[in-house]
């Protein structure tokens, strides 16, 4: 049953992407048609979408067989997820809404809002680069410190 799912979705990509590609040839060839960019959009979008569903729906999948068997590793996973979510809400109150000038704001259509996201975007990015030094030095003195 798994593995039939696992075809089906596949396959259900693979023809979304193929739509997506021929949409995007035909695109390309006429840059006047609008009707075509609005239709490779939302192919795109609607391909974007499944695929977060189903990585969602794997993981969690996947989360809830390690809660069965190894409910010390199902945990950790948990707890990962947990400060990842922190990460992002400490980036969003971080962020002030000033981090792209008010005539670019004013050029693409945007509001304080997107610019605070953005913002919050740029904030993240900080934080996880500091994480992953800050593990790095950690796994390598844990290594010098279990040689001697």
């Amino acid at each position: 049953m798994q593995e039939k799912s696992k075809k089906m979705i596949t396959l259900l990509m693979l023809g979304l992407a193929v739509i997506a590609s021929i949409l995007a040839i035909v695109f390309a060839m006429n840059q006047n048609n609008e009707g075509m960019y609005w239709a490779a959009y939302w192919v795109t979008l609607v391909m974007v979408v499944i695929s977060i569903i189903g990585i969602l729906g794997f993981a969690l999948m996947k989360l809830i067989k390690n809660f069965k068997e190894n409910p010390k590793q199902a945990k950790k996973t948990l707890l990962i997820f947990a400060i990842a979510i922190v990460a992002v809400v400490v980036s969003f109150l971080l962020a002030t809404g000033t981090d792209v000038s008010q005539a670019l704001l004013d050029k693409n259509n945007l509001t304080v809002g997107t610019s605070r996201w953005i913002g919050a975007a740029v904030v993240l990015v900080y934080i996880m680069v500091i994480a992953a030094a800050l593990a790095i030095v950690y796994v390598e003195c844990s290594k010098l410190f279990k040689k001697k």
